[in-house]
């Protein structure tokens, strides 16, 4: 019964995604196009086990030269959304596509303006309703019993994640040398062994102000970066606190007018989490993973900038970046 059950099992999912090749219809071959001509990253959302699908998906992506990230809804809501550009292209993943906290997110990043792609299994939905374009992901039952638990619909949603990211292999021409830089010694844990120093931005390529500057005077510098923080630093570049994206936001969000009277050191985050070059990778991702942050400064020993670590740097663009230099 054991065996037999298992079997079953296994077929629902062959059978769902075997019917998946039906919804290869236009609207994936404008998908591979609208991220092959595109300026900006590829930006995947879902919550619960879509969410999941999600973050394999963009590892898939990432590690096979599509630069890539995950972007949960709820943290999109309350200040990440400011990594979401007009050059981007927008993928939401949702099965039933009624999914509130996706929904909330989806008229905003439509305002954005960049393209809005969604995987689905009711074309009729909420979201598919906001997208561009939509992928039917839909399947005719899950491999649960109770027709409840997602199963046979995240299978659906991976395989349709590993055809968008195999084709668009294709049509990058994206070469075994090429993969092999995004994995030296064959393996991600390879890359968190390199140090800090070999992919951080130095000082002279990253956003810093000095303390009493205004904070449009920070603001342009985030601007111009686009790293999502600016670090704010003493007369002797010594570093004393880090603005993010979101602090920023929230000051809005609270207090209007706030920002025009107030210099950097009345919004920046105090003795912010910080690296010297020398650390690992390991060492950098394990503190954003703990304090949930995507910006490290990085100082010498006397405290002072040497530069800045962005979580995107760690995970990977498609090949490595030594010093701005690529390898």
């Amino acid at each position: 019964m054991i065996i037999e059950k298992a079997k079953e099992v296994l077929q629902i999912e062959a059978d769902s995604i075997l019917k998946l090749q039906q919804n290869i219809t236009p609207s994936f071959e404008k998908l591979v196009n609208a991220i092959c001509s595109s300026n900006g990253r590829v930006i995947i959302s879902g919550i619960g086990k879509s969410g999941l699908i999600a973050k394999k998906i963009v590892a898939t992506l990432v590690s096979t030269g599509t630069n890539s990230m995950f972007l949960h809804p709820v943290e999109a809501l309350h200040g990440d959304l400011g990594m979401v550009s007009k050059d981007d292209v927008f993928i939401a993943i949702s099965n039933s596509g009624e999914t509130s906290e996706l929904n909330q997110l989806l008229p905003v990043i439509k305002k954005i303006g960049c393209v809005l792609a969604g995987f689905t299994g009711d074309l009729k939905s909420v979201m598919a309703g906001f997208c561009d374009l939509v992928i039917d992901t839909g399947v005719e039952k899950e491999a649960c019993p109770f027709n409840m638990a997602p199963t046979s619909s995240t299978t659906a949603q991976l395989a349709m994640g590993d055809a968008l990211a195999v084709v668009l292999i294709t049509k990058k021409k994206f070469k075994k040398s090429d993969f092999m830089k995004s994995h030296p010694g064959g393996a991600l844990g390879q890359r968190l062994q390199c140090r800090v120093g070999e992919i951080m931005f130095e000082a002279s390529a990253a956003p810093w102000v000095m303390t009493g500057s205004s904070m449009n005077d920070a603001i342009v510098q985030m601007d111009k970066y686009r790293l999502g923080a600016v670090i704010v630093l003493d007369k002797e570049k010594k570093l004393l606190g880090i603005i993010t994206d979101g602090d920023i936001r929230h000051i809005i969000a609270s207090q209007k007018d706030y920002l025009n009277s107030k210099t950097v050191d009345f919004v920046m985050t105090r003795s912010p989490q910080f690296l010297t070059a020398d650390s690992f990778l390991y060492d950098a991702l394990n503190l954003m993973e703990k304090y949930q942050i995507t910006v490290l400064p990085i100082v010498d020993q006397e405290n002072r900038i040497d530069g800045l670590l962005h979580l995107h740097d760690i995970l990977g663009k498609g090949s490595f970046q030594y010093n701005g230099a690529s390898q």
